[in-house]
């Protein structure tokens, strides 16, 4: 008895995208099954992030984002940005209730979140009152509170530094389903994803599995 395959939860084809009028990405075929942790990769300006918002609207309903900028609200403290990952779960008058009054069950289950990404002391800090590395966290947190299956983080542990990087990218993979990932960073990648997509002047050059791969693979599109 042969099994099914895996319906594919996006298959781009010839697909082109950009802004203002402005071409970015030209004839890209990818495919992506639930399940995988890709590695979205290429130097600053080769399409990275077009192609991530690509794929974020294909599959908007089901993703947890990660901007590259934290795109948190500097005013409110990183409980209530963390808490936004689910406003759109809750009627307004919880939510309203929530910037104020919050409820101890979800004060509980964000500090539970805060704690995977080492953040607890900073609950009710000011989000502007953090560090780079500490708001990049925070936008990770809210990523995961958030809870849906596919992850699109554009650059998500950039601010952090290689050991702290790796726990973070290791949440992520355990929280969600699927993982698609904009990483610069090469040694990281192939130490945590296990497929390897490589943009280049808004085309895809390269698509393997990260264990087939070496760090001379990849340099070159860096400019190496």
């Amino acid at each position: 008895m042969t099994s099914r395959p895996v319906p594919a939860l996006v298959d781009l084809r010839n697909a082109s995208a950009g802004y203002g009028g402005h071409a970015v990405l030209h004839d890209i075929d990818l495919t992506i099954h639930t399940g995988e942790r890709i590695a979205v990769m290429g130097r600053s300006g080769a399409g990275k992030s077009t192609l991530l918002n690509l794929l974020h609207q294909n599959l908007a309903e089901r993703v947890a984002l990660i901007p590259q900028a934290a795109a948190l609200v500097k005013t409110l403290s990183v409980f209530h940005n963390v808490y936004m990952g689910r406003l759109d779960r809750h009627p307004t008058w919880y939510n309203l209730r929530t910037l104020v009054w919050p409820k101890r069950s979800d004060v509980s289950e964000i500090e539970d979140v805060l704690d995977r990404v080492g953040l607890t002391d900073k609950l009710f800090a000011a989000a502007g009152t953090l560090s780079g590395g500490q708001q990049q966290r925070t936008s990770v947190a809210r990523a995961l509170y958030n809870g849906r299956s596919i992850v699109i983080g554009d650059e998500p542990v950039s601010a952090l530094d290689r050991v702290q990087a790796a726990d973070i990218l290791a949440t992520l993979c355990a929280r969600h389903d699927t993982a698609i990932l904009a990483l610069h960073d090469i040694p990281l990648a192939l130490a945590n994803v296990d497929r390897i997509v490589v943009i280049d002047e808004g085309r895809i050059v390269l698509d393997a599995p990260a264990r087939t791969l070496s760090a001379s693979d990849l340099v070159p599109y860096y400019g190496g």
